[in-house]
């Protein structure tokens, strides 16, 4: 068969990284790509309605541009795939569908779990039950859903389905996403210079800034000289550590805010030199190895997703294991100890490159959109 199928990228919540990982897709996939998208608001009304949306027969994307019927669905965890395929008109009820994992409704940390709903996780099982396919964006994400989604169904007071998770592990693998970010030779620092320390995260609770504000707040108060930029994403309440720091930390800060001009917010990647992470909830970490790509050192924790990005060798070096040893590491780094020497910088971030950098990452998840519609041709030949 031709390898170039016609794929029909569903999206229900356009913008941040899932529209970045569309983005990048379209950009270098080999297949002919049509993309549906909704904005990025709501995110419970997406998950709840956008199946009966995607599924109207005049929204265009069941035929590619070229009028070819679609070969295969790529969508994503905030789609209620079993939804969508039992509203889908008839004829198209057996497109394969791969369901991509960026995050899930059943391990994402809140701050009182007795007010999780439930429904999302729920949906996302049957969302994986649903598809043919479902991808996670590391291993760490897969076994953390994974567990998490045999908890919830242990709940059930009867009537619980059978062999749920062994189905869907069956048929899950990991398809890292992929990171766009062209290398530019960095200026070099003079032994004087002040490194720049990174902050790329979202200014929210899951991402734990109360200990990367405490280590600043020390480092200054010993007298240590550094830069701080904060480009994560806000909105409207922060974490009180934000406001709460500032007047002891506006000296040191280069620059705090989103940035959406996507060259500015590389320019700053490339101005940093540590890029630090103290998150309780992140499943892969794309804002981190863009930063890695960009050149800088990461100081990361030893937990979540983050063994997987730093090869086994530089974990000592670029992971630190609870966040009460982080000031230490981050004053050895600051001090200009502990820098990695810049052939094992540039070997970290070949590393990543190899394996998260898009033309890789599009080239794997386009194999597994041909490997899933191969299956589902040999499975329609065969007989019933």
């Amino acid at each position: 068969m031709d390898d170039r199928l016609a794929v029909a990228v569903l999206e229900p919540y356009y913008g941040g990284s899932h529209a970045a990982f569309v983005d990048v897709f379209v950009e270098r996939s080999r297949h002919r790509v049509t993309v549906a998208g909704l904005p990025a608001r709501k995110w419970k009304w997406r998950m709840r309605g956008a199946a009966t949306w995607f599924a109207r027969e005049d929204n265009g994307w069941l035929t590619a541009k070229d009028g070819a019927p679609v070969d295969v669905i790529l969508c994503n965890d905030m789609l209620a795939v079993a939804d969508l395929r039992a509203l889908l008109p008839s004829a198209c009820r057996n497109i394969p569908m791969a369901c991509y994992f960026h995050e899930n409704q059943l391990t994402y940390p809140i701050p009182d779990e007795q007010q999780r709903d439930y429904q999302y996780g729920m949906t996302n099982i049957t969302s994986c039950l649903a598809a043919d396919a479902v991808w996670f964006n590391s291993s760490f994400h897969r076994n953390e859903f994974l567990q998490a989604a045999g908890g919830l169904l242990a709940k059930m007071p009867d009537f619980v389905p059978s062999e749920v998770i062994e189905t869907i592990h069956a048929k899950s693998d990991v398809r890292p996403p992929p990171v766009a970010v062209e290398f530019a030779t960095r200026s070099a620092k003079t032994p004087d210079s002040p490194l720049t320390i990174l902050w790329p995260h979202r200014w929210e609770y899951d991402k734990n800034p109360e200990p990367f504000f405490e280590a600043l707040i020390r480092l200054a108060d010993r007298g240590f000289s550094y830069g701080v930029i904060l480009v994560g994403e806000q909105f409207r309440t922060a974490p009180p550590v934000f406001a709460d720091s500032w007047n002891r930390l506006e000296r040191h800060i280069i620059h705090a805010g989103y940035l959406p001009s996507r060259t500015d917010y590389l320019n700053m990647l490339r101005r940093s030199d540590i890029v630090v992470s103290t998150a309780i909830q992140e499943n892969f970490g794309i804002a981190v190895v863009e930063a890695i790509l960009a050149g800088c050192q990461p100081l990361l924790p030893n937990r979540l997703a983050y063994p997987e990005l730093i090869p086994a060798d530089l974990h000592q070096s670029c992971l630190y294991p609870t966040d009460d040893t982080l000031f230490d590491r981050l004053s050895d780094l600051v001090a200009g100890r502990m820098l990695l020497p810049p052939d094992t910088r540039e070997r970290l971030r070949s590393s990543l490159e190899a394996r998260f950098g898009a033309d890789a990452a599009v080239k794997a998840i386009d194999d597994g959109l041909s490997e899933l519609a191969q299956r589902h041709q040999s499975a329609s030949k065969s007989p019933s």
